[in-house]
């Protein structure tokens, strides 16, 4: 089987990688930027500073910070009448998660028309993306480098997962200097986040020696690096790591995928527009509970690499510590216990699961779920 490997041309990691942003843009020939953010980077300056990098190069910037948690069809459609009123020809995105899926969702309707909902799936597109730089604030979503683009819609109330290679920023920048604002709260959900895009892509069946070998080494680094970033924000050596770790963890699941974690995560943010990295976070011990039969010495592994002792244990023993110490984790930094905590409802379930079941993410779990076991990983999870 031939396997494949996307990556952004060219990626910056480290403190002050945010002051090449002009530089850049222009060697990808910019002239009118659309940089797409979110209203707390807007007020808090941080976009104010990123536009004014790239008029120092000579080009003319415009700031759209319409993108919200869980970004939706609207946010998209709302950013693609700034890029067309403006006439704008090269994109940034700033922010986490949100703002880059909304940021490639305008690209997307900028390159080939119609809407967002068009491009669902994989693949979808048909023309060369935007001249595009990704601009990362968190430590978790990895979305600055990665062919995904999540975006809710709010007519079906569910997280359409768009994976197509197209997207693909030409540049990505990691400055942990900006990171260093982020608060404790969302400082651990986006690092479970990481822990589980490294998880997922460790045991998806579409995982590579290059996969594994980037996975591992991000859950080594959250492991160390997550709870003195919690505890301290401005350890700026647990920052910086834990922007290697979520980096690597992008590298793993652009390119193995992810499971059924995220097909349930995605569907509990368009239902209820909670949080991806919390949900990510509870619902991860709980799938791979049930995985450990499909799974259990990769996830022996994966308890090595979180710092379990696992000699003298047989493997499905090995794997079980695994699952424990991501619990022991979330624990630690303050991540809810369970769903029935962000109010999640039973009765939504049967709903939220067959939209699950379609989600590109589980078609590469390592193993396979009928609807009734997926509900009972929902209520196991409460």
């Amino acid at each position: 089987m031939v396997s494949s490997f996307f990556i952004p041309t060219i990626n910056l990691i480290g403190p002050g990688a945010l002051q090449s942003v002009g530089e850049q843009l222009k060697s990808l020939k910019a002239k009118k930027v659309l940089i797409v953010t979110d209203e707390f980077l807007n007020k808090t300056g941080v976009a104010g500073k990123t536009k004014d990098l790239i008029e120092a190069e000579g080009m003319e910037a415009v700031i759209f910070d319409g993108s919200e948690p869980n970004p939706t069809d609207k946010n998209v459609e709302a950013g693609f009448k700034v890029w067309q009123n403006e006439k704008c020809d090269a994109l940034v995105t700033l922010g986490g998660g949100s703002s880059h899926d909304c940021g490639k969702g305008v690209g997307l309707l900028a390159a080939n028309g119609g809407k967002i909902h068009d491009y669902e799936g994989v693949d979808q597109s048909n023309n060369e993306f935007v001249p595009y730089v990704a601009i990362n604030t968190t430590a978790g979503t990895a979305s600055e480098m990665t062919r995904f683009c999540i975006i809710t819609d709010t007519s079906r109330k569910v997280k359409m997962a768009i994976v197509d290679w197209r997207v693909t920023a030409k540049v990505s920048i990691n400055d942990s200097e900006i990171m260093a604002t982020m608060p404790p709260n969302l400082t651990a959900a986006t690092g479970m986040d990481a822990l589980t895009h490294a998880v997922e892509a460790y045991v998806s069946t579409a995982a590579t020696p290059l996969t594994d070998a980037s996975a591992l080494m991000a859950i080594q680094l959250v492991a160390e690096y997550l709870p003195q970033a919690v505890a301290n924000g401005d350890n700026m050596v647990a920052r910086d790591k834990m922007a290697y770790a979520q980096f690597l963890g992008g590298m793993a699941f652009n390119n193995a995928s992810l499971g059924y974690v995220h097909a349930m995560a995605h569907q509990l943010g368009g239902f209820y527009n909670l949080p991806h990295g919390v949900c990510n976070a509870i619902l991860l011990p709980h799938v791979e509970q049930f995985n450990l039969i499909g799974c259990a010495e990769k996830l022996s592994d994966v308890a090595v690499a979180l710092g379990a002792n696992i000699e003298g244990l047989t493997i499905h023993e090995a794997a079980q510590k695994a699952i424990d110490a991501i619990k022991d984790l979330s624990k630690s930094i303050g991540i809810p216990s369970g769903l029935s905590e962000l109010n999640v409802e039973e009765k939504d379930f049967d709903v939220m699961v067959d939209n699950a079941m379609k989600d590109a993410c589980q078609a590469t779990n390592p193993r396979t779920a009928t609807k009734e076991q997926i509900i009972q990983i929902f209520k196991n999870a409460m």
